[in-house]
């Protein structure tokens, strides 16, 4: 790549060619100021705030938009670039209501740093004293049109980043204002609810109704772990103060997602009101009764100890670690001998044994192809890629059932047994992906194999860290009544038992390590209170195999205990070394995950 030489502030400065005035500046450490940026969104120069001064250019231009060229000589701190700046900003404080000490944002808004920074300390043109609307219409976040700058970072959020076009913006001039679809109130709308537009958004205009007030960002913590939503994984910054988790928001630096997070991701993890197990139980005369951890792992212990491998039964959901689930499988399968093991959701087929792509392929596609699958149901961040290549002129061939949430979106939408004709336009697309799922048939997947080589493959499983389970042998099959003694390691995956608790004999010995309150821990005889999404470390893998670290943010609450701990807790107990740490655990379990 060619790099072009520039100057700025009289440095000098190099960079790859192609390269905008700003994002040379910001490899070179060079501040220039900004407000309708975003790393994550393709720049517009609308607010004019980043405007420098370029040596043989008659007017001021914008930084964000206007590529360097050799030689090129800039000032981003000019009088001439400070006075234009100063006035830019004094009609943005004028034009609506702009009083900080009543905003939520005060403190973390980028306008106001801005004022800040060039001495903004009264206002030149009267204040905009009409009020315009507030829309709390949405569960999550509201809209106040009173602290809107017009940057249009929102609008764009939606559409270039989750194609989902919900904003839009309406009227001109001082009555401009930011709209949902058409001009209807936000919770009745097509948002989706993903908080992309809320964390793009630079100042109050969209604010987290359940955080606001709750702390400035100097105040906080923001711990970087990956979302156990689904199996994409997305890198997400879990948002903490004085021990409490305020809020969710994506990791712009993330591989896998830049930054999008879903509503199950972002919000519902926060709104769970299901009732917590905080601390061990044992059945007594009938009833669950507080126990420590000690007596509750001994019962579990004595009763696996005094079973034969036939009549010990292991089921799984998908939202443990890796290293619970490679401690799991050490312990019970390798261990004790165990065969009865099994995973609560059902599996994508495999059809290759090495990798053949990625989600980032789903970009770079011109035909995708979606099997067997519901990303907009399943795996949402999956669907906002997609529907993305879908407005790039990517075509969408759905071969599924007709309520797939994708089939709006279609090119063509197929029956399973017609795949033929979606196999013949991919094999004439340049670079065709297929994403396939548990759905997928025998059939259909035998006849997807003709594009190996052709096409990239990823699979869309359902669950959490299905990938894992599957890699230490939990995709067995599994026999309720063939167990004496079963060992359930549920989580927080929300799991009424099913069919399983009603095909179990009355006198098998349950035991449940679980986090909430559910029929199965009402079934059970031990409760092993465990550790959430926000209360555990170690790792998971996602759908494309990729390893990723979960970081602990806060305390586990009550007695609750991370999954992998518990069950190297009960290793000790039946005589089994299985792992002294956490990091040797994650090793062990990563060598066994390649």
């Amino acid at each position: 790549m060619k790099i072009v030489d520039i100057t700025i502030n009289d440095q000098k400065v190099s960079a790859p060619s192609g390269s905008t005035i700003l994002q040379a500046a910001k490899q070179a450490g060079i501040d220039i100021p900004t407000l309708c940026d975003h790393p994550a969104l393709v720049p517009v120069g609308a607010c004019r705030i980043c405007v420098v001064e370029v040596e043989g250019q008659r007017t001021l231009i914008t930084a964000c938009t206007f590529p360097i060229n050799e030689g090129m000589v800039v000032q981003t701190e000019s009088p001439k670039v400070i006075k234009a700046r100063k006035f830019i900003l004094d009609m943005l404080f004028s034009q609506r209501n702009h009083y900080c000490p009543f905003c939520e944002m005060s403190g973390d808004c980028e306008l106001q740093n801005l004022g800040y920074r060039y001495g903004i300390d009264h206002w030149v043109y009267p204040t905009y004293t009409t009020p315009f609307p507030v829309d709390a219409t949405r569960a999550y976040f509201f809209m106040d049109h009173n602290r809107c700058v017009l940057c249009g970072r929102c609008e764009r959020a939606c559409s270039d980043l989750v194609a989902n076009h919900t904003l839009g913006l309406r009227n001109r001039g001082t009555k401009s204002m930011i709209h949902a679809d058409a001009n209807v109130p936000f919770g009745e709308s097509t948002c989706i609810s993903c908080g992309t537009c809320l964390q793009a958004c630079p100042t109050g205009a969209l604010c987290d109704k359940r955080s606001a007030y709750m702390g400035r960002d100097i105040q906080t913590e923001h711990i970087k772990t990956t979302c156990n939503r689904c199996s994409i994984g997305c890198g997400m910054e879990i948002v903490t103060r004085g021990g409490n988790v305020l809020r969710i928001e994506g990791d712009w630096d993330a591989t896998v997602n830049a930054g999008l997070l879903c509503k199950n991701g972002r919000f519902d993890p926060l709104y769970d009101e299901r009732k917590r197990v905080t601390g061990p139980m044992i059945r007594k005369s009938g009833k669950l009764q507080p126990a420590s951890w000690d007596e509750a792992l001994q019962a579990v212990a004595e009763r696996i100890g005094s079973a034969n491998s036939k009549e010990i039964g292991v089921l799984t959901s998908s939202n443990p670690t890796n290293e619970a689930l490679y401690l799991l499988s050490k312990l019970f399968c390798q261990e004790l001998k165990t065969t009865n093991v099994g995973l609560l959701n059902p599996v994508a087929p495999k059809l290759f044994e090495k990798s053949q792509g990625s989600l980032a392929d789903i970009t770079k596609s011109d035909v995708i192809l979606v099997v067997g699958a519901d990303p907009v149901k399943d795996q949402p961040v999956a669907s906002f890629l997609i529907k993305r290549a879908v407005d790039k002129g990517a075509r969408l061939i759905v071969a599924d059932g007709e309520d797939n949430g994708l089939t709006a979106f279609a090119h063509m939408s197929l029956g399973m047994v017609d795949i033929g004709k979606a196999i013949e336009i991919a094999e004439r697309a340049q670079q065709p992906i297929v994403l396939y799922g548990a759905g997928s048939t025998e059939q259909t997947t035998s006849a997807l194999k003709k594009l190996q080589g052709k096409a990239a493959f990823v699979a869309l499983e359902l669950g959490v860290n299905t990938r894992a389970a599957v890699s230490f042998g939990f995709d067995n099959g599994f026999t309720p009544s063939a167990a004496r003694v079963l060992y359930t390691v549920i989580g927080e995956q929300d799991w009424n038992g099913g069919d399983v608790l009603t095909k179990v004999d009355k006198t098998t010995f349950v035991i449940a390590q679980a986090s909430f309150l559910s029929p199965l821990t009402n079934r059970a005889d031990v409760v092993l209170p465990t550790a959430i999404w926000s209360e555990r470390g170690g790792s998971i893998t996602n759908t494309e195999g990729r390893i990723q670290k979960v970081n602990k943010a806060v305390e586990p609450k009550g007695e609750a205990k991370a999954d992998w701990e518990i069950i190297s807790l009960l290793a000790g107990k039946l005589g089994k070394k299985l792992g002294a740490s956490l990091d040797e655990i994650s090793t062990l379990a990563a060598q066994e995950l390649k």
